[in-house]
């Protein structure tokens, strides 16, 4: 799979966002193991128990036994985004249980270029770092 075809299935998870509060929805698609695994972020009127796309599509996949994470790819209803710093957090702690920098894909602003970083690039100095 490639990695416009990982924001493609991203968009697909927006259907599953419930985000009645930021109305900031959220898809996220992650590939681990050779499978696809989405996500959407799901609120809650006590905003600090609302979940992220990102850490839900995380979930759902270990969930399924896949930790062996390649990528994962992150949109919203309102343009380019990119995780959250819970979620890069998130994110790092599952690239440490799978042993690979995990590639995260996102548009750029104008939604014509693809982005594609590591999390150790988003995440610099990572709390829990060895």
């Amino acid at each position: 799979m490639d990695y416009r075809q990982l924001l493609e299935k991203a968009r697909e998870a927006l259907k599953f966002s419930y985000a009645p509060y930021s109305n900031l929805r959220v898809g996220a698609a992650l590939l681990a193991n050779g499978k696809t695994f989405l996500g959407a972020n799901y609120e809650c009127v006590s905003y600090g128990l609302s979940i992220c796309a990102e850490r839900s599509a995380i979930i759902n996949a270990n969930m399924a036994g896949a930790t062996d994470i390649e990528a994962i790819a992150v949109v919203s209803d309102k343009g380019a985004i990119t995780p959250c710093g819970a979620c890069r957090q998130f994110i790092y702690e599952a690239s440490m249980r799978c042993g690979r920098d995990i590639k995260v894909v996102f548009e750029s602003e104008s939604g014509i270029k693809i982005e594609i970083k590591r999390i150790s690039e988003l995440l610099p100095e990572a709390f829990g770092r060895a």
